[in-house]
């Protein structure tokens, strides 16, 4: 893939929130104001930590829908999870291939370790795979979040030396705080461990018996020049990711370990090949 600073992109748009939610129409609108050609493939309903999900045993439908608020844009409406909309998309509903993939704006953080439940980025992960540029994109959500301001800095983003150029490879977590202004810092970091503390809280229906509920709590960061101790200090992270979990040192740590011939005893009385 070969682009031109500055060019005007083909881009489709997912998220977990679903396709009508207020991130994903601002991101939209915003990315179609400055000229770029926008796709939209969201889920028709919430699909939040939904992870790497895709759909096996049931058939996908995906409904073309008009948005008031996006008039001059193709959107779809995909009964399924983030994954197989961007799946999907790709592979069935464009009529071309797209120079990048963006998830969101997320309502709400995708941080440290907590991304792999995160709908938003493995939406992301899930173009990577198929060998485009892709973005999670995701915001603290309250009622003064400013989609449309998180939407300018990724159109900035977009513009920036280059950043597309012959890099199929780009992955990017991004976190947005909640108030955006001149002190606020673009911070390339490194994944952090959790911000919360899970839990389970139990209780008993009517007929006595027990259910839980996935409680959670905040927890005191101890690690610095992380995605999660930026956030907290009102900064904007950027945490460059990638698809192959191999754990290279522990190769050479188990290769030398197995260099060594390993004798098995049997035990058993189910006899020797060939005895």
């Amino acid at each position: 893939m070969f682009i031109i600073q500055g060019e005007k992109l083909k881009i489709l748009l997912t998220n977990d929130d679903g396709v009508y939610a207020d991130g994903i129409t601002d991101l939209a609108a915003v990315l179609a104001e400055n000229g770029h050609q926008v796709t939209v493939a969201a889920p028709d309903r919430e699909r939040s930590a939904s992870g790497h999900a895709i759909t096996l045993h049931d058939p996908l439908r995906a409904l073309k829908i008009k948005r008031s608020s996006l008039p001059d844009l193709t959107v779809y409406s995909v009964n399924g999870t983030p994954a197989d909309c961007v799946k999907l998309a790709v592979e069935k509903l464009l009529d071309f291939k797209p120079d990048l993939i963006i998830s969101g704006i997320n309502h709400g953080p995708n941080l440290g370790l907590e991304i792999l439940y995160s709908g938003t980025v493995s939406a992301a992960i899930e173009g990577s795979m198929l060998g485009f540029p892709s973005l999670a994109v995701s915001m603290n959500y309250t009622e003064e979040s400013d989609f449309k301001k998180a939407a300018q800095y990724i159109v900035d983003l977009l513009n920036h030396d280059n950043i597309l150029v012959d890099n199929k490879n780009l992955l990017l977590n991004i976190n947005f705080p909640v108030e955006i202004n001149d002190n606020t810092e673009i911070i390339i970091t490194k994944l952090g461990r959790s911000l919360y503390i899970d839990s389970f809280v139990e209780r008993e229906d009517p007929f006595g018996n027990k259910y839980f509920w996935l409680n959670g709590s905040d927890k005191k960061v101890k690690d610095d020049n992380t995605d999660i101790s930026e956030y907290l200090k009102g900064n904007i992270s950027i945490t460059p990711l990638k698809i192959d979990l191999t754990d290279s040192q522990q190769i050479e740590f188990l290769a030398k370990k197995f260099s060594k011939k390993i004798e098995l005893k049997n035990d058993s009385k189910i006899k020797k090949e060939g005895k």
